[in-house]
């Protein structure tokens, strides 16, 4: 058993639905490929790639990309991109973050603010004015027939349903492989949620409260308590066998107490949590006014206990036991 520790808001663990890892080892992530696109540029032709969406503490990107003549790579805010499209002498003006020029082959990463980024690429050449808006480049299809004789030198109309016929003088062709941050290693884990164990709200008196029933379902399970009450209490997890014998010997009580580390003395309002192995066994709670406390008539004092419990893939722990 675990010292008493006090954390998280009581309100917070009632919806708490988390994966803990104290039964094993960590998930371990790393960047697994994505989709993919390839595209085709004119000189000075842009594509708008994937845009992001960071939180509002930022995030990154992972992003290969190869082309065939010499590109351009930013991000740049997808409000201001989507403004520049429609408007495309502002595109001088963009904000570009994490600019990357005279790429041919690379792996392009950027540390994203928070808020819509647009990955945009650029072809480098014939490009004096850097206010002219060239176009949009093609996003090519798989296996097309038409793409592969374009790619050979073959100046051809690209046509496909939904799109506006093109004619590449000069193409660039660019792929673009996409990666997501993922799970590679120890991906399932046991699912750990908070349940009510104990809640009521009880007339005060001198007398012992004991509440059983508790016993450990994996190493390191959590206990949180909360009290309230209108006098000093004492509040502790003791071992079931060693709280069942305190009504018939009280002078067990400070003893009994001494050995555990999950108590809390003269308490009035608080909220404190607790850890328990499953060698523990089978544990109690206990409350109890101090001696010292003159309980009021006709008062009440509030108790509530939650524990941890172990709901989905629970399998694992038995077999790290």
């Amino acid at each position: 058993m675990r010292n008493a520790k006090m954390r998280v808001p009581f309100a917070m663990l009632l919806i708490c639905t988390f994966a803990g890892p104290s039964f094993g080892q960590q998930r371990v992530f790393n960047w697994l490929p994505a989709n993919d696109e390839s595209v085709r540029l004119d000189p000075a032709y842009f594509h708008t790639a994937r845009t992001y969406r960071p939180g509002p503490d930022g995030g990154n990107n992972h992003v290969d990309i190869k082309a065939q003549k010499p590109i351009t790579i930013f991000m740049t805010p997808a409000e201001d991109w989507n403004l520049a499209l429609q408007h495309p002498e502002s595109i001088v003006n963009l904000r570009r973050i994490c600019l990357r020029e005279h790429v041919v082959e690379t792996t392009y990463v950027c540390d994203m603010p928070p808020g819509a980024l647009t990955l945009v690429i650029q072809d480098e050449r014939n490009n004096p004015d850097a206010a002219v808006f060239a176009g949009l480049g093609a996003v090519l299809k798989p296996n097309s027939k038409v793409d592969q004789a374009v790619g050979v030198g073959i100046a051809t109309i690209l046509t496909g349903q939904g799109s506006v016929t093109r004619r590449f003088v000069s193409p660039n062709d660019v792929h673009i492989q996409y990666y997501r941050w993922d799970c590679v290693e120890n991906c399932i884990q046991p699912e750990y949620q908070w349940t009510r164990q104990i809640k009521e709200k009880y007339q005060l008196t001198s007398f012992l409260k004991v509440y059983g029933g508790f016993t450990p379902d994996h190493d390191g399970e959590q206990v949180s308590i909360k009290i309230k009450s209108p006098v000093p209490m004492v509040v502790a997890m003791l071992p079931s066998q060693v709280a069942n014998q305190l009504h018939t010997r009280p002078e067990m009580f400070e003893s009994a107490l001494e050995k555990n580390g999950c108590q809390q003395r003269g308490v009035q309002s608080l909220q404190f949590e607790c850890k328990f192995d499953v060698a523990d066994g089978p544990q109690s709670l206990i409350v109890v006014p101090e001696a010292s406390a003159r309980v009021p008539n006709h008062k009440k004092a509030e108790i509530e206990m939650l524990a941890a419990r172990c709901v989905a893939n629970c399998a694992l722990l038995e077999s790290k036991r």
